[in-house]
């Protein structure tokens, strides 16, 4: 694929093979959507651009502004300001979507009503649960010692303070969680970004990199010819059993040993699952929600989708393709409304482009499919497709992202 080929493809509504539907019920219909993130915000979007005035939206997302997870690695090196990567919901407001800056404490599913924090009952005819990730931590430990830096914000600020505090002879430790977990490339492109940083900076530091994972699990030889070039010591097959904030240490096992490491600033990116709002509804099995892809309703309770990073599916968790889900998800309950049958033939794409060092990134796509046999989406042949490291590359991401950023806040 040709790299103007890929950015036209990034650009390209996933749902645009499908045909808007305007509701024409006589009493409006409500839906709510928990999470104003980048399956949320593009599902409320795309709900007022095609149902218009005939049905009412409501995010309920406790932060006013929403914090970008993509491209937040690079706050980690100075490429970026945090500040840059906030987007506020004014422009999903001016499509006519209610903002309520809450949070969702208890479902009742059979009323169909929502409880909040603030105190308020919001009843919904259909509801989109978006609510993100939460993680499965080894063990009680605090995280402003040791942070995560998973979820944008505050934790990537952390981080970076301790980075720049790193000086020669210091150990860096990084953890690549077990998949699936928000973002494959986003661990290996952490490592090698925080590992370009500190050789520019001229600061001799030991990075350490513990992967639960077998092996690199996407982009292995682009990440793989990095980690060699900085002289990251990455190893595989890590479980990270225990996590002493005091000591600032880490006890994990490898290929059945027991190791403890110490390191001067630790990074661990625990284990990952739904976000409390899936077990409070009652539609998770397991660590995620299952779910129809063709219309991401869940498979235990009707009038309820999940979109983003909390559904069980094939598909990476990620942001562009959560914005894909999001118009799918608004499509699918569209023609629910009206009486039509749900699209049975939706693609996504995942799209990403992975920055390396201060001036360099990969990128990486996949296309996926509606397979009727498995009920499942399905990469297509020819895919994944992926380009090595290159400042062609580094520029294009900006694009990218500047087009994902628009096409779900603006």
């Amino acid at each position: 694929m040709k790299r103007r080929d890929f950015l036209k493809i990034t650009a390209i509504t996933t749902a645009g093979s499908m045909i808007p539907i305007s509701l024409k019920a006589a009493q409006k219909a409500h839906i709510v959507i928990i999470g104003g993130g980048f399956s949320g915000a593009t599902c409320a979007k795309y709900l007022k651009l095609w149902g218009g005035r005939s049905i009412d939206v409501t995010i309920i997302e406790k932060n006013p502004l929403y914090t970008s997870p993509i491209l937040s690695n690079l706050v980690l090196n100075n490429i970026k300001n945090i500040n840059s990567l906030k987007f506020s919901y004014t422009g999903l407001i001016n499509y006519g979507i209610k903002i309520l800056n809450t949070t969702a404490i208890n479902f009742d599913t059979d009323k169909r009503v929502i409880y909040t924090e603030n105190g308020k009952k919001i009843r919904y005819d259909k509801l989109v649960l978006a609510p993100g990730i939460d993680f499965k931590f080894p063990n009680k430990y605090d995280i402003n010692k040791i942070p995560h830096a998973w979820i944008a914000g505050k934790q990537t600020l952390i981080l970076k303070k301790q980075i720049d505090s790193l000086r020669d002879g210091d150990t860096f430790i990084m953890s690549i969680p077990k998949k699936p977990y928000r973002c494959p490339p986003g661990p290996y492109e952490r490592a090698c970004v925080v590992a370009d940083y500190l050789r520019k900076k001229r600061v001799k530091v030991n990075v350490v990199v513990m992967d639960e994972n077998q092996d690199i699990i996407v982009e292995k030889k682009a990440f793989g010819s990095k980690f060699k070039e900085y002289g990251i010591d990455y190893r595989p097959s890590c479980k990270i059993i225990n996590v002493d904030d005091n000591k600032m240490e880490v006890t994990y096992s490898q290929f059945g040993y027991m190791e403890s490491i110490k390191g001067n600033v630790i990074n661990i990116i625990p284990n990952q699952k739904a976000a409390k709002p899936i077990f409070l509804a009652g539609v998770n099995d397991g660590d995620f929600a299952p779910v129809d892809t063709k219309s991401y309703e869940s498979l235990i309770k009707k009038d309820i989708y999940i979109i983003g990073d909390s559904h069980k599916s094939s598909q990476p968790k990620a942001g562009h393709i959560g914005n894909g889900e999001g118009k799918i998800c608004a499509d699918a309950i569209l023609r629910n409304l009206n009486g039509y049958p749900v699209f049975d033939n939706p693609k996504t794409n995942s799209a990403c482009y992975s920055p390396v060092s201060d001036n360099e990134a990969t990128w990486l796509t996949a296309i996926y499919r509606y397979d009727p046999t498995t009920k499942d989406m399905k990469i297509i042949k020819g895919y994944p497709k992926s380009g090595m490291p290159s400042k062609k590359n580094f520029v294009d991401m900006f694009y990218w992202a500047g087009n994902l950023f628009s096409d779900t806040f603006s």
